[in-house]
């Protein structure tokens, strides 16, 4: 089956923590599925005329949870996206509702690997002045269960190229697709 054929439409929304790549493969994917591709914190970024950081430190981050759900549900009602989701998005029962408009890919990557990643990215507000190692651990631990309830788990590892993942998400998504059911045949004897 033809790429642009695979989801038929439907949306995929890439989940996992910050640093993961999202970004990155989402955009590697938006060319094999011929999708168009959405980052919910641009979109929420472009729409208030502020950075999600100037949102967290001056409206704090329940206000932005509110905007990234605003934005998540308008979002859902449109179909051929691919979608990189802010690494907070899954805290939200509400959220759920809408991410499981579409197919939902959990990103996960060795925390190691992520804090190489994050060490000089100065652009996370949950991140400023805090140990690195130690907020990434306790971010996991209290969004991995909900990660979990994606329908695939790709786990990265270093070395890994956005493409590749991306080929790995394709080869996986016909596993979690539901088979079209056959209607009977009435001109069978």
């Amino acid at each position: 089956m033809a790429n642009n054929q695979l989801l038929q439409g439907v949306n995929l929304y890439l989940i996992g923590l910050m640093g993961v790549g999202k970004t990155t493969v989402g955009n590697s994917l938006t060319k094999e599925l011929g999708y168009t591709f959405i980052d919910t914190d641009e979109v929420i970024a472009k729409a208030v005329g502020r950075s999600v950081s100037e949102i967290f430190a001056q409206e704090g981050e329940v206000a932005f949870r509110q905007l990234e759900t605003e934005v998540l549900q308008q979002i859902c009602a449109h179909t051929k996206l691919c979608i990189a989701t802010g690494g907070g998005i899954v805290l939200r029962k509400e959220n759920w509702s809408y991410l499981r408009h579409g197919a939902i890919v959990w990103l996960d990557a060795p925390l190691e690997l992520l804090c190489a990643r994050l060490t000089e990215d100065t652009t996370r507000p949950i991140l400023q002045n805090v140990d690195l190692p130690t907020k990434l651990k306790s971010l996991l631990e209290e969004r991995q269960a909900l990660y979990a309830q994606a329908d695939l788990h790709i786990k990265i590892q270093e070395g890994e190229t956005p493409e590749q993942i991306a080929q790995r998400v394709l080869g996986a998504i016909p596993s979690i697709l539901k088979k079209p059911v056959n209607p009977p045949d009435y001109n069978a004897n």
